[in-house]
């Protein structure tokens, strides 16, 4: 079957991802949407998209859209979905899904009056790699996860008026780059029992530098980092009571991991054509051919339970927009 595409908004992201949603089959590039008829026909021509819109709400309206990528700056995730939806089409919104779990609660309660198909864009969990892993150690390969370390710090620092260092815009390193590593443990250990944190905060007061520790019934724990002005390894560890899963730098979208067992480490290399972004697509078109309003992959209670986890943070850090 074909779905058509459209893409709300016409930065950063959402290039990447257009890149990648023309390997995906069955995907027609339709339409992109932006606040200007000029940046959104600029995108439609770099991409081969058939129609450029000058608004949100031209997009939404689309009788010939099937679901929007909406690829918009955080703080207009939930208005620009909320257009979407209201619109009657699937919509697949970047992640964090919004800035709170309140205004996500809101997209998910408008999503199933509407009877419309909602995703976070997790791409990350749609990776076959990670998938990979994640059945490994749903077989036992390296027994119970006793830990999860994860990390992920970008080259600062970044000028006052850059959008990582805007409250308005929900800046700071937790919702930008701290969703990857909770999402990472969540994958593995679920929703944790302790939650405790520590940041730096830039004078804007958005967090520079976030730490958490988290506890889980389990007994397991879960050490994570994020920073806006610190290149860390980007690298992730699952360890178990009889082995250990090594993911390297860009463990987000990897190409490879490494097991320890028994004192023997074995390399395993994955490639595959694209940046990663087409298997959440492609896990979308599934979805909808299925007739399902939801993906297993990236659950909504999953979405709901991690915005939870970050509200708790922000509090405790002193992070409000």
């Amino acid at each position: 079957m074909t779905t058509r595409w459209g893409i709300l908004s016409t930065g950063g992201i959402a290039e990447s991802f257009a890149s990648d949603l023309a390997l995906v089959d069955g995907a027609k590039l339709a339409a992109v949407g932006s606040r200007t008829l000029e940046s959104a026909t600029r995108f439609a021509e770099r991409h081969g998209f058939a129609r450029a819109h000058g608004s949100w709400a031209e997009l939404a309206a689309d009788p010939e859209v099937d679901v929007v990528y909406v690829a918009t700056p955080h703080a207009q995730h939930e208005a620009a979905a909320l257009q979407c939806l209201r619109a009657g089409k699937a919509v697949l919104c970047e992640k964090p899904m919004t800035l709170d779990l309140a205004s996500s609660a809101q997209l998910v309660q408008e999503a199933r009056a509407h009877n419309a198909f909602l995703m976070e864009a997790m791409w990350m969990r749609c990776n076959p790699v990670i998938r990979e892993v994640a059945e490994l150690i749903e077989q036992g390969h390296i027994g119970r996860v006793t830990a999860v370390h994860a990390d992920f710090g970008i080259q600062g620092p970044f000028p006052a008026t850059h959008r990582l260092r805007a409250p308005s815009l929900g800046g700071g390193a937790l919702l930008d780059l701290g969703v990857y590593p909770i999402h990472f443990a969540h994958l593995f250990l679920g929703a944790p029992a302790s939650v405790q944190s520590w940041a730096r905060l830039t004078p804007e007061g958005v967090d520079e530098t976030t730490g958490l520790l988290l506890g889980y019934d389990s007994g397991a724990v879960a050490a994570l980092t994020c920073s806006i002005n610190g290149a860390s390894a980007n690298g992730a560890t699952i360890t178990g009571e009889s082995g250990r899963i090594d993911i390297p730098d860009g463990f987000w979208a990897p190409r490879g991991f490494s097991v320890t067992r028994a004192g023997s480490t074995e390399t395993h290399a994955r490639d595959y054509e694209g940046l990663g972004y087409r298997f959440e697509a492609a896990e979308v078109q599934r979805c909808l051919d299925a007739g399902l309003l939801e993906s297993p992959l990236v659950p909504i209670a999953t979405t709901l339970e991690i915005m939870t986890l970050m509200d708790m943070v922000r509090e405790q850090i002193g992070v409000a927009y």
